[in-house]
């Protein structure tokens, strides 16, 4: 009885230990919301893993996420003229039904609690494209007490595309520079956040002085 006691209290403390406590979320509220941390997923084994690579390069559905005006760039694409959707690109309207994260613009404080609360919500495997000189550097707000200076410090960026504003042109060369890198295996942005959870979590929260929705809510 005494080592069946043991045993119960040490998984007690593990599951307690892999779960998130969610404490910023209102009592009544906890139950809505995932308190398991998010974990690594493996790839398949050779040719299975490639050929997935390829079937996901070559259909990127997107969740544009304007912050500022270097998201008036997205719009062009969709006309006849770039056509955006013959190279397997189709803009969705929810976090859910999306792969690809496009964030276009600076990216302030206030902003930042929705801009990981929709990449969290995102199913797997999912991939960020940072539109414009704002989200490498802060671009002209570089020195703003308000703006974020470095996107992947509180998420994986795939891949980036400067400019102010960056032409259609760019935003194509971009999404075929992540296509490269999905096919090549590259992309692994998920798994890095929840490698790097509680570094990614530290760092959100150092800015978002309110934070009260769940540490990971998807």
């Amino acid at each position: 009885m005494d080592n069946d006691s043991n045993n119960k209290e040490q998984l007690d403390e593990i599951r307690k230990q892999l779960t998130l406590a969610n404490n910023d979320v209102r009592e009544g509220e906890q139950a809505y919301f995932c308190d398991a941390r998010p974990v690594v997923v493996e790839p398949y084994r050779g040719i299975l893993e490639r050929f997935a690579n390829w079937a996901r390069s070559e259909s990127l559905w997107i969740l544009g996420f304007g912050t500022g005006c270097g998201a008036i760039e997205l719009r062009p694409l969709m006309t006849s003229r770039y056509d955006m959707y013959r190279f397997g690109i189709q803009p969705r309207p929810t976090p859910r039904q999306a792969g690809v994260f496009v964030i276009g613009g600076y990216a302030s404080v206030k902003t930042m609690k929705r801009i990981v609360r929709s990449y969290e919500q995102m199913q797997g495997p999912k991939f960020v494209v940072g539109l414009g000189s704002c989200t490498i550097n802060g671009g002209m707000y570089w020195d703003s007490y308000n703006t974020i200076n470095r996107l992947d410090h509180y998420i994986p960026v795939d891949v980036y595309i400067a400019g102010c504003m960056p032409r259609p042109e760019a935003l194509l060369a971009g999404f075929n520079a992540l296509k490269a890198k999905i096919r090549a295996g590259e992309c692994d942005g998920m798994n890095k956040y929840a490698q790097n959870f509680d570094w990614y979590k530290a760092n959100q929260k150092q800015i978002i002085k309110h934070w009260e929705m769940p540490d990971y809510n998807w």
